[in-house]
Order: C-alpha cells, then structure tokens, then sequence
C-alpha cells in the first residue's frame, strides 16, 4: 500500500516488489456508469479500511461521460493509486496515477491487438500516466460478456490451459510487462486455478486475475495458484461488504 500521493511515483516497481515479497495486492474495478457519488464515496471508504491497493477504473462501454468525476471523486476521497483500465481509446485521463495500455492477446481482431494503442500512445506520451504495458486475455466464462462483444474477439476456452499459457508466453516475450486474464464484468464462472497455475508456471511477470470472483475463498485459491493482483467489480456493486472480506483474504494468502 502506498502511505501517501508522493510515494506514487511507480506503480509497476510496486507491483514487482510486492510479488518478489510474496505479497499480493487487491484491486477494485470501478466501472464509471455504474456510479454515483453516495455508492461511490461508500466504496472508497470501505476500501480505506480494507487497505486496497489500486482502483481500476473503466469499462467497455462509457455512456455518461462520468469517467472525469470518478476519478476526481476517488483522488479528493483517499489516496488509492487509481490506474485506468480502458474499454476504448476515449478512456484517458490525466488525473489517474497510470493506465493499462492493453493488448487484447488472447484475440485476433487487429484493432485491439495494435490498431486502438496507435492511436492512444500520442495522447499518453504527453500525459503523466504511468503506462503499464498488459497483455489482455479473455477468457470464457460461460456466457458472453460485454468485453467479447465489444472487441469481437472469441475469448480462450475454459479448458484450453495449454492455448492461456501460450498465449502468456507470447505476450511476455513480446515485452507486456504484466498479463490481465480476465472473465469479463459479470463472468459466470470463474477462471479455473488450473488455468492460473498452467499461466504461473509459463511466464515470470506479475499476473492480474478479474471474473467471476465473489468469495475471499476464491481469491485465495486464486492467489495461491499464482496470481498477483485479484480484481473485483461486479461483485462488490452487489455486496459492497466484499470488499473488506476479499482484501483481507488476498492480503494474508
């Protein structure tokens, strides 16, 4: 955790030490459409006394124009590191702290891969984000999700470990410094362990699992699989209490 806003100055050296430590860290995704101020304020202040490390903010789809007074609201709330997680080219903004500039790896849509970080990478060589360069896998969580639909691509089957870890490798090599599996907002189910620790034992950079989290138990069989960041986000929208319950399990796995 950071102690305060001057000790924002890396997010990814963070995130290397903290998995070097053996320690592994909590993120909560807050989608910008689905707030307002009160619900919002009352997610940061349980995220205060849960010692959450990150806010994740975005979606894949933005219709409010809220994402400037999200951030804003969470910045003058507490002193949370709020990194972007962008579902579009739009969803910059420079009163974060970094952005995940993703490659959605797991798909075959040009666009995602490289076509959408073209057009971005002026705009963030001009900002003060952090830019935190992830390889992006979606994988299949038994029904369609918003992110697949949006970036038509076809997420990984559930059982295909062997196509995940490939994939992992691909984007290592390829210089992603961080690899994002994810379910997609409101996953069915979860991403088997067996899937997490096929990953874990393929690549050597840090690993942020998202989907279909909604218990500290699923969060510890996670972690103790291999990953280094848990995301929640659907679940905590439903049941705000999540929040104290799967930090405190992520942060004494």
């Amino acid at each position: 955790m950071f102690a305060n806003r001057n000790d924002i100055m890396n997010i990814y050296n963070h995130i290397i030490e903290s998995k070097k430590a053996g320690k592994k860290l909590f993120a909560i995704l807050v989608d910008p459409d689905k707030q307002d101020a009160n619900t919002l304020i009352s997610t940061i202040e349980k995220a205060k006394l849960a010692h959450t490390d990150f806010f994740f903010v975005g979606g894949s789809l933005l219709t409010n124009d809220s994402l400037d007074s999200c951030i804003s609201t969470i910045k003058s709330n507490c002193d949370i590191p709020v990194v972007l997680f962008p579902g579009d080219t739009m969803q910059v903004n420079n009163k974060a702290d970094g952005i995940l500039f993703l490659s959605l790896i797991s798909g075959r849509n040009a666009d995602m891969l490289i076509g959408k970080q073209v057009i971005t990478a002026p705009i963030l060589k001009q900002s003060s984000l952090e830019v935190l360069p992830t390889g992006y896998m979606l994988i299949d969580s038994g029904k369609p999700t918003t992110a697949s639909y949006m970036s038509n691509t076809i997420p990984i089957p559930a059982d295909k470990n062997a196509v995940a870890a490939c994939t992992a490798m691909a984007g290592e090599m390829l210089g992603l410094k961080l690899i994002f599996m994810d379910g997609g907002s409101g996953a069915k189910n979860p991403i088997s362990v067996e899937m997490i620790a096929n990953v874990r034992n393929s690549v050597d950079c840090p690993i942020i699992i998202g989907g279909g989290i909604g218990s500290g138990k699923k969060a510890i069989a996670n972690c103790k699989a291999g990953a280094d960041i848990i995301v929640v986000g659907n679940a905590i929208e439903k049941d705000e209490s999540l929040i104290i319950e799967i930090a405190a399990a992520v942060h004494n796995c």
